[in-house]
């Protein structure tokens, strides 16, 4: 393999893409294709981008004519660029059908240009909606709930679109929740980590009761580069974990970290306008392949608690707070 594309690759979830492909192949040219929004951070791969082989694209999925350009020669394309808050859905809903939907298309004709051999999208468990008891597997109807999960189930639908017009040789990936280091503080785990750094109050949706499947970034990264030379053309995979928390409980193994009591902690706070309670993907398909994922999010958290403890002045900003409420450790509402 000589060049491998991946979008989102200066974000969360692609710069853990972006080491196991690194490592995997390396003697590849792989280029970063991002946007640098404020989810996108050079911090996230410059331990990596001293490598000659790495290249940084700063650009948007949905620019046509620079796809095109990015993916020349490409052997391998990783679609892993997308918006992917539920609560910013809400308010911003266009913005996310364009990324998620026109920009994946636009990859998409693309890719089909330029005759890419190798295309990986992620999706993610969303798409299937609320699962209240049981599993959905690759073969389950698609129910989407929000405008997030509903932009990427528009995705997919071009997707299938190219393969089953084009023959492309695409895969597609439905994942977990996953956390780990460098995501952006939007999210469960970051937020409520630094929140307690802070000294401020977790807010909680509702009774803090919705249950979500938390996926490492290290697994899944494996299981995307696993994919990528075992996966089949056309096919569907659900990549995920059976470490299922509800809210509350994650706010509490945070707490515990800290020392501090989950009771005195959290804030329960409206409700978005709907939050499914629980998402389930059987995960079957991938596992037949070899792939478990190795790591949970008990284990996990202290080092991931660690890493956002060095780093929290690099997100003062993102937690809405000043030099002089950091240095004083005021805490702040929210």
């Amino acid at each position: 393999m000589n060049k491998i594309v991946i979008t989102g690759g200066a974000g969360f979830i692609g710069s853990h893409i972006l080491e196991r492909a690194c490592g995997d192949h390396p003697d590849a040219e792989v280029v970063v294709y991002d946007k640098m929004t404020y989810a996108g951070d050079i911090r996230n791969i410059q331990h990596l981008l001293t490598e000659q082989r790495i290249d940084l694209v700063v650009g948007d999925i949905c620019d046509f004519d620079l796809a095109r350009r990015v993916l020349e020669d490409a052997d391998l394309l990783i679609h892993a660029a997308a918006e992917s808050h539920v609560d910013n859905s809400f308010g911003n809903s266009l913005h996310f059908t364009m990324t998620n939907v026109y920009g994946t298309h636009v990859l998409m004709e693309a890719s089909r240009l330029q005759k890419v051999p190798r295309i990986v999208h992620i999706s993610t468990d969303e798409v299937y909606g609320e699962i209240l008891t049981g599993d959905s597997d690759e073969d389950s109807a698609l129910n989407p709930t929000n405008p997030y999960s509903a932009s990427k189930a528009g995705a997919e639908m071009a997707v299938r679109g190219y393969l089953a017009c084009y023959r492309m040789p695409i895969i597609v990936v439905r994942a977990n929740n996953i956390f780990g280091i460098r995501q952006f503080p939007e999210k469960i785990v970051p937020k409520f980590t630094l929140l307690q750094h802070f000294g401020m109050k977790l807010p909680i949706h509702g009774t803090g009761k919705n249950r979500r499947h938390y996926l490492a970034a290290e697994d899944f990264a494996e299981a995307i580069m696993l994919l990528v030379h075992q996966g089949r053309i056309g096919e569907i995979y659900n990549v995920g974990s059976h470490d299922e928390r509800t809210n509350l409980e994650v706010a509490r193994m945070i707490c515990d970290i800290y020392g501090h009591n989950v009771e005195d902690a959290v804030i329960l706070v409206e409700d978005r306008p709907f939050n499914d309670a629980r998402y389930s993907i059987a995960t079957d398909k991938i596992a037949a392949l070899g792939w478990e994922p190795r790591r949970n999010l008990r284990d996990e958290l202290p080092r991931i608690v660690h890493w956002y403890r060095e780093n929290s002045g690099r997100f003062r900003s993102a937690m809405g707070l000043t030099k002089q409420a950091v240095k004083s450790e005021v805490p702040v509402e929210v």
